[in-house]
């Protein structure tokens, strides 16, 4: 089996091969591009396998930053009370800065009566054929789970629980912008952060309106689905119009 990238150069898709490649946008693009499931298993056991070597490898370099700090540390303070304020700021290292200011959006699939409406919901949905909305929302997660898929950390089941610790919503994004942070530092115990990680990058990258605030997300003990449901919404149209997600046209 072999494969052929943007660059020109063919690949072959065995497990060898695809093990000698460590750049992820290159796997990210193999896999949009595969014909066959064999294919597609193959280059996603990669992806995983090139994450988890990414993240063991930040982590082992973090560890050995924060020894030297504590170290640095206790000798400045003559080994007295230097090594807590070292974990202090090692703790609160890496904080997003940014805030988004808008509150959780109503349910952009129902009408003022609280009924479903088919045709708002399936507006922004991955569009094919026009079904109800009960099936343009389990279209829309499934495409959620395909896409992450190779990501270590993310199991989308649902348009709640799933999301709740912010790594499902980091995921969706690096899928499409890799380069833009690196996916393999991300702590799931830091759901604030990763909202706004996410967010804002959503924004900068795709033009998709900060729609649900991190603080609100944090606060809940699940995510609102309708709230996921319509912020994911956005983000595919946004990835359309860009021309980063190719669309069935409707005859």
């Amino acid at each position: 089996m072999e494969s052929t990238p943007e660059d020109g150069a063919v690949v072959c898709v065995t497990s060898e091969g695809l093990a000698a490649i460590e750049d992820e946008e290159v796997l990210n693009k193999m896999l949009d591009n595969a014909d066959t499931f064999e294919e597609r298993r193959l280059i996603r056991a990669a992806l995983r396998d090139l994450l988890k070597k990414k993240r063991d490898k930040r982590e082992q370099e973090r560890g050995s930053r924060q020894q030297d700090l504590r170290q640095a540390l206790g000798k400045r303070s003559g080994g007295g009370g230097g090594g807590g304020g070292g974990r202090g700021g090692v703790a609160g290292t890496g904080r997003a800065a940014m805030k988004s200011t808008t509150n959780c959006p109503p349910d952009a699939s129902t009408t003022a009566g609280g009924k479903a409406g088919p045709a708002q919901a399936s507006s922004r949905g991955p569009p094919s054929t026009v079904p109800n909305a009960k099936n343009v929302k389990q279209m829309l997660l499934d495409w959620c789970r395909a896409k992450t898929e190779p990501y270590e950390g993310v199991n989308i089941r649902n348009f709640s629980s799933s999301w709740k610790d912010g790594i499902a919503f980091c995921a969706l994004v690096h899928r499409f912008f890799p380069d833009a942070f690196e996916y393999s530092v991300l702590n799931p115990h830091k759901p604030g952060d990763n909202f706004q990680l996410a967010f804002s990058t959503a924004e900068r990258l795709a033009g998709c309106p900060p729609l649900l605030d991190p603080d609100d997300l944090v606060r809940m003990e699940e995510p609102d689905w309708k709230c996921v449901y319509t912020y994911i919404q956005e983000f595919y149209r946004c990835l359309v119009e860009k021309g980063l997600v190719k669309t069935k046209k409707r005859a």
